[in-house]
């Protein structure tokens, strides 16, 4: 019996230690992959992409998969990160605004430091590969509020953690910025509480 509660005290102290992150813990099974030809798999369309996304693109090639039996925003197929794919994230399916889907589902730890990083990153991968998706079709791009949001997530984790970003597009006032630009139309409360996060990185 002490055995039993000592195993569920041990368990019960782990998961204290997790990121409050819903979709952490229900990861997808991976899908089956789009055999990649000469361009990444979500990039299904023709239009030529900024320079940017076309590095993203690139860079993610090898590591996004794409389920083809099941389409998300601008008919992107359902791509895939360490598991996680973007239709278990997808903001456009929440009823909710970009903004607020972000804040509710994108949450660190209270302990920012704590936060799962990986997941934060595997969230930012689909993120980023559907917008490249999107981008070759000339679609909606509204996903770029939560991806801006996630980015900036990321980026207060890794300062927490000591290893703050070099680059100046990606660290925390940078994203800030662009998640207040992108997001002008969402809600003031919404928008407050954003740069509430910027000030806390601890």
């Amino acid at each position: 019996m002490r055995s039993q509660i000592s195993s569920i005290l041990v368990l019960a102290s782990a998961a204290t230690a997790l990121p409050k992150i819903p979709f952490v813990t229900t990861y997808d099974k991976i899908p089956s992959v789009l055999p990649r030809q000469q361009q990444a798999c979500f990039v299904i369309g023709s239009e030529t992409l900024p320079a940017e996304t076309q590095d993203v693109a690139s860079t993610l090639a090898s590591s996004i998969t794409c389920d083809t039996s099941k389409t998300t925003l601008s008919g992107v197929p359902d791509v895939s990160s360490s598991g996680l794919t973007f239709s278990s994230v997808d903001f456009s399916t929440s009823g909710q605004s970009p903004l607020e889907f972000a804040l509710n589902t994108f949450f660190t730890a209270d302990t920012l430091a704590d936060s799962n990083l990986a997941a934060f990153e595997a969230a930012r991968d689909v993120y980023l590969a559907t917008e490249a998706g999107i981008r070759s079709v000339g679609g909606n791009l509204a996903i770029k509020v939560p991806k801006f949001f996630l980015e900036f997530q990321g980026s207060r984790i890794q300062t927490a953690q000591g290893n703050p970003p070099t680059d100046a597009g990606l660290q925390v006032d940078h994203l800030l910025d662009k998640v207040l630009t992108n997001g002008a139309g969402e809600d003031q409360d919404l928008l407050d509480q954003v740069k509430t996060l910027a000030t806390q990185l601890q």
